[in-house]
Order: structure tokens, then C-alpha cells, then sequence
């Protein structure tokens, strides 16, 4: 059992729906749109079964004509009602998942163009429960054994930060291809997992899969994730040797490889000694390099050279912008068909806030100091402590803790980027509650576990 969460940046509280959000979903599923799912309390746990019928055989009308049992009834009824010649496709493009995955358990036949589109959906929209059942009818399917399906769905549970589960069907795969190993080494590094990622790479060299660009690209940028500098290089020069040309994005992950791991002043010759033309892209990458790492020299001649490659990339940095749009966070728990939400400015919950004020507790004796330079409203310590402790996804986790078992994962997706203080104190967290904490912001997976995060601090 999973909980998952969706996030935004801005808060609990309301019933009312909001464009961006903060989600936190039971089971796993993963729609970006903010609502939870309370789990069923109403649900016996005696394991008593109170619904069988008292007849051991149908009871028999005048005449004696057996009375069908109701649930067969109901079938025949269903398929009675059971829509001909519907379009599963155009409703799959019209966003209604739902009325799809209900008539195909009523019996209506999908076709190829089908599991496509719903493949699709459920990868666009990071809906875990969806396509889990999506699955579940391809695996009864005569398109089981497909290639390009078991990509599909690789990719669908990568992209829902569920690995195991893509490597489950790689593994099931009676036939792979290039893309089914791509597919597999991107999605362990986009959820963290870069290792793994540099060993499904060594298999697939063993299992004798023709490389290309796209493998390598994708191996270096694990390598940047792992901080393993002399093994990407010693990738850089096997592209030669395979006869692979290295492009400006290879390069790239170089700098990124160097950049993570702070060899600076190495990714700072690299770039001088590249045998193609260097873009702004270059410089840009090592100047947000040198502001991570606080070298503010190197930062200022990077500065000065993007200023003559591209002035863009500098002038964007220095005029002032329009305010920007308000965005809200709205937090999701989803459990099936029940849904709820709330925002993050009126309090949904007391327990959720009891338990919040608790757990802040529980992290400062565990060593969380609240970094304040993330709040940029002109208010005093203490309430900048206050507006840290009640941002949008800390909350959804609260409520997350008080909602499900315990050892639930509960899974957390963001429209925005984590801030550096949640960082830091989703990894006190996922400790103190002996819980996997998945978040995804905009730009990567974070799966905190034992006071740890996949990202290891890089992101």
C-alpha cells in the first residue's frame, strides 16, 4: 500500500479545486491534481462476511424456474447497457480515463491504438493507479508480449516514480530492444538511482545491445548524478572508440559530471579545450556550478562571457520582471474513487496541524535548524520559522501520517521546486517516522529514506 502526494507551493485547507497542486495519493496513483482519499474505515477488518446468501441453491419460483442470482443479473444488465462501436481512442483524447478503463471491464474490446493512448495518458498525467490497471488488462491482453507496449510501460512507472515496478516488467520482457535499456537507465537516474543505472548499462553491454548517442548521453548524466568523474570519462573516450561522435549534449554531462562533484577549475578547462564550437549553454552550466559551490570568481568570468555569447542569459538576470502570478498549493490524498483536498491557507485539519506541531518537535531534537533565508517576506524569525513549518508539502505529509498505516510510502509531486529548508527537513522526517518520503518537484524524483535523499543534495 502506498500513499502519494501531489504539491504546489502554497497550502491546506478548503474543498475547493486550484490549477496547481500539491497531491498525496493512498495506493499510488499520481494525477496532478490535488485531492486525497481518506482509507475506508467503514471496511470490516474481522474478516467476518455477512454478505452470503443464506441459500445453499437458487430458491425456486412457480413453475420451478430458478431465480438468477442478482449479481449475474447485474452482468447481463451491464452488458445489455454496454455501448456499441464506442470510440475508446477519442475518449482517451478527451481526458476520460475513467470511462475507458469502465467499459473495458465491461467487456469492450481495445485495440493496439488503445493501450496507447491510455499509456500515454497515464505517463502525462503520473496517474500510478491508472495505469497499474491499464497493465493489469494488457497483461490479459493478446498484446501481452509487445515491445513497444512493455516500453510504454517502463516509462509510465519510471516517470511515477515507481522503478521497481518498470524494472518488474523489464525483467518480464520475453523481447527488448535499444529503447527498452534506455528506458530502464533513465529511469533509474531520474528517480535517483543513478547506480543502478550505471549497472543496467553494464548488463546491456553484456547482453551485446548495439550502443548509439543516446545510451551515452544517458550514462554520462548518471555519472553526473553519481559524482563518478573518472568513469565518465573513461565513457567520453569509449564513445571514440565506438565510433560515436560526441555532441554538445555529451559535453554537457561532462560539465555536469565535473560541476557536481566541485572539480570546477577541471570542468572550467574542459570547456576551453572542447573540439566543437562552445555555446552559452556551456558557460551558463558552470557559472550555476560556481554559485553552488561559492566560487565567486569563476562565477564572475562565466558571467562575463555569457555576456558576449548570449546577453540574454545575464540581462534576464538583472531587469526587473512582473510580479509573477500567485501560485497555490493544493494537497492531494486519493484513495479509488474517493477524493478530497485542501489548501494550504485555511486549515483543513486539527490533527493534521497537531501532528505537524509535533513532528516539528521530534525534528529539532533531532538536529533540524529552520533555514530562513527561504522566506522572503519581511517578518521577524519567529514567523519565518512559523511560515517554513506549514508549507504545503510538510503538511500533506502530516496528514499523510495521521491518515494511513504505519510504513505507508506516501508519495508527494510538486508544480514548484522543493526549497532547501523542506529538503532538509523531509530528510529528518522520513527518519523520525520510519517512512519512504517520494517527492517530485519540477525538476527531479526525491526518495527520502532513513534521513537520506536519492538526490544526495544535488538537485
Amino acid at each position: 500500500m502506498e500513499l502519494k502526494l501531489h504539491a504546489s507551493m502554497a497550502a491546506v485547507g478548503s474543498i475547493s479545486r486550484a490549477a496547481n497542486s500539491v497531491v498525496f495519493t493512498h495506493s499510488s496513483t499520481s494525477v496532478p491534481i490535488c485531492t486525497y482519499a481518506v482509507p475506508d474505515s467503514s471496511r470490516r477488518r474481522n474478516g467476518n462476511n455477512t454478505s452470503r446468501s443464506a441459500y445453499k441453491t437458487p430458491p425456486l419460483r412457480k413453475g420451478n424456474h430458478p431465480i438468477e442470482p442478482k449479481s449475474k443479473l447485474d452482468q447481463q444488465n451491464q452488458n445489455a447497457s454496454l455501448p456499441l462501436n464506442v470510440d475508446l481512442v477519442a475518449l482517451c483524447e478527451e481526458g476520460k480515463h475513467d470511462q475507458v478503463v469502465e467499459l473495458m471491464g465491461q467487456g469492450a474490446a481495445a485495440d493496439y491504438r488503445v493501450y496507447l493512448a491510455l499509456l500515454n495518458l497515464c505517463e502525462r498525467t503520473k496517474s500510478l493507479e491508472l495505469g497499474k490497471r491499464v497493465h493489469e488488462f494488457l497483461r490479459r491482453s493478446t498484446f501481452r508480449g509487445d515491445v513497444e507496449l512493455g516500453n510504454r510501460l517502463i516509462g509510465m512507472y519510471s516517470k511515477c516514480g515507481s522503478v521497481k515496478d518498470a524494472r518488474r516488467v523489464f525483467d518480464q520482457m520475453q523481447e527488448r530492444n535499444t529503447a527498452s535499456w534506455h528506458l530502464m537507465i533513465g529511469g533509474y537516474t531520474a528517480n535517483g538511482l543513478a547506480c543502478d543505472g550505471l549497472l543496467a548499462f553494464q548488463k546491456m553491454k553484456q547482453a551485446g545491445v548495439p550502443f548509439d548517442g543516446e545510451t551515452f548521453e544517458l550514462v554520462l548524466a548518471a555519472c553526473a548524478q553519481a559524482e563518478a568523474v573518472e568513469e565518465g570519462l573513461i565513457h567520453l573516450e569509449s564513445m571514440k572508440e565506438n565510433g560515436i561522435v560526441p555532441r554538445m549534449e555529451h559535453y554537457l554531462e561532462v560539465i555536469n559530471i565535473l560541476g557536481n562533484a566541485g572539480r570546477l577549475n577541471e570542468a572550467e578547462e574542459f570547456i576551453e579545450k572542447m573540439p566543437i564550437e562552445v555555446g552559452a549553454e556551456a558557460w551558463e552550466s558552470l557559472r550555476n556550478f560556481a554559485r553552488i559551490h561559492g566560487n565567486l570568481d569563476l562565477e564572475d568570468r562565466a558571467e562575463e562571457l555569457l555576456k558576449y555569447l548570449d546577453p540574454s542569459k545575464t540581462i534576464t538576470d538583472k531587469l526587473p520582471m512582473p510580479p509573477r502570478k500567485k501560485q497555490h498549493d493544493i494537497n492531494m490524498l486519493e484513495e479509488k474513487n474517493r477524493v478530497a483536498e485542501y489548501r494550504y491557507s485555511i486549515p483543513y485539519k486539527e490533527e493534521t496541524h497537531e501532528k505537524l506541531g509535533g513532528l516539528s518537535g521530534q525534528m529539532r531534537e533531532a538536529g533540524y535548524v529552520p533555514d530562513t533565508r527561504y522566506v522572503l517576506h519581511d517578518i521577524d524569525e519567529e514567523e519565518k520559522e512559523k511560515a517554513l513549518q506549514y508549507h504545503s508539502e510538510r503538511l500533506a505529509i502530516a496528514y499523510g501520517l495521521i491518515s494511513t498505516p504505519p510504513r505507508t510510502t506516501l508519495r508527494i509531486i510538486k508544480n514548484l521546486r522543493i526549497c532547501g529548508d523542506c529538503h532538509n527537513a523531509i530528510k529528518i522526517m522520513s527518519k523520525i517516522v520510519g517512512r519512504e518520503l517520494i517527492v517530485r518537484d519540477n525538476k527531479r524524483f526525491h526518495h527520502f529514506k532513513d534521513g537520506k535523499c536519492s538526490c544526495g543534495d544535488y538537485w
